[in-house]
């Protein structure tokens, strides 16, 4: 997780809020070439509906964070979180769960098959950048994430989000900023509620949860090295679970060059 990582989900929300019914700031389709997403028939490359909406944006996340910036594919993990927080807020017909989503929208769909930039091919730059053809492949390689329950995957999301906030908060100039504060509490608070072994017992749920941790984690090396007073700031300890059958699993940062080691079946909980 970094700066650019989390200001092109704060940039998506200015077009596409995340709750329901809330203007945006900026009409949906000016969001760079968000439309080209969009239904190309009787809409005439308009997102009219919610389900057509969510498909665009999930689509031009992909398009910021590997074709255009490079991101590692466990990126991939946060468009993920943002599509379940999204899906999960009203029935979508024949969506019930992301095995769903995957199967009708994303499995045979051009967009995920064929990388494309407007006209232009751009599957070379997109191997170039992530080592993948297409979005499809980097989406396959993870899809193991998609077996987590669709509402268990949006929870995460109400701490996903006070996090990037406080990476896109800090700053050199503001060495003490009291937003950010609040957002690490929220994130503290929400992020105790997803660490309970009675919420689900899925393995794949709780490296999710560790990713986040990481990322909290690393926010003190982002805070040293952007000069940044973080000493207010939650620190992370680490506590066993249960047994809840969470093996052992590495995790990349976007903030560190190298990956963060998750072992002994240790998930960190967070302390005030």
């Amino acid at each position: 997780m970094d700066y650019d990582l989390c200001k092109q989900f704060s940039e998506l929300r200015k077009y596409y809020p995340d709750e329901l019914g809330t203007s945006s700031e900026h009409d949906f389709h000016q969001n760079g070439n968000i439309k080209d997403y969009c239904p190309n028939g009787v809409t005439g490359n308009k997102c009219e509906t919610e389900p057509d909406k969510i498909k665009a944006g999930c689509l031009w996340l992909f398009e910021q964070l590997f074709l255009k910036s490079g991101k590692n594919i466990n990126t991939v993990e946060y468009i993920i979180i943002w599509l379940s927080y999204k899906l999960n807020q009203k029935t979508y017909n024949e969506i019930n769960n992301l095995n769903d989503f995957y199967n009708k929208c994303i499995k045979d769909n051009t967009h995920y098959i064929n990388c494309k930039q407007g006209s232009q091919d751009c599957s070379t730059s997109l191997k170039d950048n992530t080592g993948y053809n297409n979005y499809k492949e980097i989406i396959d390689k993870r899809k193991k994430l998609l077996n987590i329950n669709i509402e268990n995957m949006s929870k995460f999301y109400d701490a996903f989000k006070p996090l990037c906030n406080m990476y896109t908060e800090f700053n050199a100039n503001n060495t003490h900023n009291k937003k950010s504060l609040e957002n690490a509490s929220q994130f503290v608070k929400k992020y105790n509620e997803l660490n309970d072994p009675n919420n689900t017992k899925d393995e794949d749920y709780f490296q999710v949860l560790s990713k986040l941790s990481n990322d909290y984690n690393n926010l003190k090396t982002y805070c040293d090295s952007n000069s940044v007073d973080c000493i207010d700031i939650p620190s992370l300890t680490q506590t066993k679970t249960e047994e809840i059958g969470v093996g052992d699993f590495e995790l990349s940062s976007e903030v560190t060059s190298s990956s963060s080691s998750i072992t002994n079946k240790l998930i960190p909980v967070l302390s005030i």
